[in-house]
């Protein structure tokens, strides 16, 4: 057992909403997005409050904290330069430059646990919400 699973908890219900999202996701036409976060009292990795399911790059930006880092899963649909439509599963590790170095360290330490939980094949590491315009040539949208 890694220092990582015994430090960060997740729930059951958060560990089944990751796989029925990740599932769900890959045949949508419609990109998708939830947003994590790490309660720091209790380290539990969990969805935020609201448990909001995002449609587009812009309400997941409008949502973004200016000063905390979050997990972000996104299953994006696109079209690759050969024609072919792709649906990748990442993870955006969102890390505004301005949060406490406790806060990194706290994000940091939890991300590979995060992605191995989440399942996600690739990580794009962000630090403002506007990078979140990027994401589809990132991806290698046509």
């Amino acid at each position: 057992m890694s220092s990582e699973s015994r430090l960060y908890t997740f729930s059951q219900e958060t560990k089944d909403h990751l796989r029925k999202f990740r599932l769900g996701t890959s045949r949508s036409n419609d990109p998708q997005a939830v947003i994590y976060l790490i309660d720091k009292t209790t380290k539990e990795i969990r969805q935020d409050d609201d448990k909001t399911v995002y449609k587009t790059l812009a309400d997941i930006s409008d949502d973004l904290p200016d000063h905390s880092p979050r997990f972000i899963l996104l299953s994006y649909p696109l079209t690759l330069p050969s024609g072919r439509l792709s649906v990748p599963y990442v993870m955006i590790f969102y890390m505004p430059t301005t949060c406490n170095s406790a806060m990194r360290m706290l994000y940091a330490g939890a991300k590979e646990l995060m992605r191995n939980t989440a399942e996600v094949t690739k990580i794009l590491d962000i630090e403002s919400a506007e990078e979140l315009e990027e994401i589809p040539e990132k991806l290698g949208a046509a």
